[in-house]
């Protein structure tokens, strides 16, 4: 497949992350404001499918053109799933990626290393010219790290800890893309429009 996909984000971080896994193949990701589609979805949903629905069909009713939206974030076992659903919201929508990661390592402090597991996931719908609506989900397991680690990356990267080795912040941007949550939801993706078309 080659064209456009118009993703439902205006989120910088998310758009290059998008446009590099995609790129690779030809699609080029434009974000809504490029589409000239001002509309902020509010993610009322109860979890990540839910709302990467609503923002997708929020924008689809606008353009009826391919689009696709995605809602994830960070699960953490040892705090029954926070930040979950809330990680871009987590003590504020305008707090630094930095404080928000301070805060979970410190709610976090003296935890044994086998109670540090987590997740990333990421959930993608996707909505073709027609209509048709699909979800793809990808997970990325690790754990959390015992301190802020890394340089690259966005939101909790720098203490995602992945197979025991490097936080997400430590890794290259394509050493990121070939593991992340983010690519296994599009991989599923990327299946389904080839199987489709």
């Amino acid at each position: 497949m080659k064209g456009k996909l118009i993703l439902a984000s205006n989120n910088k971080h998310k758009i290059k992350e998008y446009s590099s896994i995609l790129g690779k193949i030809g699609i080029d990701v434009i974000s809504q404001k490029e589409a000239g589609i001002e509309i902020d979805a509010q993610e009322t949903g109860t979890n990540f499918k839910e709302n990467a629905i609503i923002k997708a069909e929020k924008i689809y009713e606008k353009i009826k053109k391919p689009v696709i939206s995605d809602d994830s974030g960070l699960v953490i076992d040892f705090l029954n799933g926070m930040p979950g659903v809330y990680s871009h919201r987590f003590l504020g929508e305008n707090t630094p990626d930095k404080e928000k990661c301070e805060k979970i390592l410190e709610m976090m402090k003296d935890v044994q290393d086998d109670k540090r597991t987590a997740r990333f996931v990421c959930d993608i719908c996707y909505i073709d010219e027609n209509g048709e609506k699909q979800v793809f989900e990808g997970v990325c397991e690790g754990k959390i790290s015992d301190s802020i680690k890394g340089n690259n990356g966005f939101t909790y990267d720098m203490i995602f800890l992945y197979n025991d080795n490097k936080t997400f912040a430590q890794m290259s941007e394509e050493e990121k893309d070939n593991v992340s949550h983010r690519k296994k939801a599009v991989d599923k993706l990327l299946e389904y429009i080839k199987n489709n078309n």
